[in-house]
């Protein structure tokens, strides 16, 4: 089992930046692949990106593609997420998920509980 912990949200004007953390507890976390979701109130959670254990492999959702980038540094049991030329329309709660591949919210067993990311036009 994994414990996650998403940092690293806050306000930013549209055009911005902003890294996204995801912290994550136990020793097997190189063996988990992870993805970060983003969700609106009233709305369904909406797959961003993922990457690969090995780090090799990532995904995009196109409406993202160009402008944000998922890495991670196993050695300190961390996946980000770069978000650069940030929308209002990028406006949600991001959630970092693990233990599954895919683009849907059941391909994975493990979630954070979210950091908020405000863009303001």
């Amino acid at each position: 089992q994994v414990q996650l912990v998403e940092s690293g949200g806050g306000t930013v004007q549209a055009g911005g930046s902003l890294r996204l953390s995801c912290a994550a507890s136990g020793r097997t976390f190189s063996s988990y692949n992870v993805g970060w979701f983003r969700q609106i109130p009233g709305k369904e959670r909406e797959f961003v990106a993922a990457i690969a254990s090995s780090g090799l492999i990532d995904v995009n959702a196109d409406s993202v593609k160009g402008r944000f980038a998922i890495f991670r540094d196993n050695a300190k049991n961390t996946v980000y997420l770069q978000m650069n030329s940030l929308k209002p329309e990028d406006t949600a709660v991001y959630f970092c998920a693990a233990g599954g591949w895919g683009a849907r919210v059941d391909d994975y067993a493990y979630w954070g509980q979210g950091t908020q990311v405000t863009v303001s036009s």
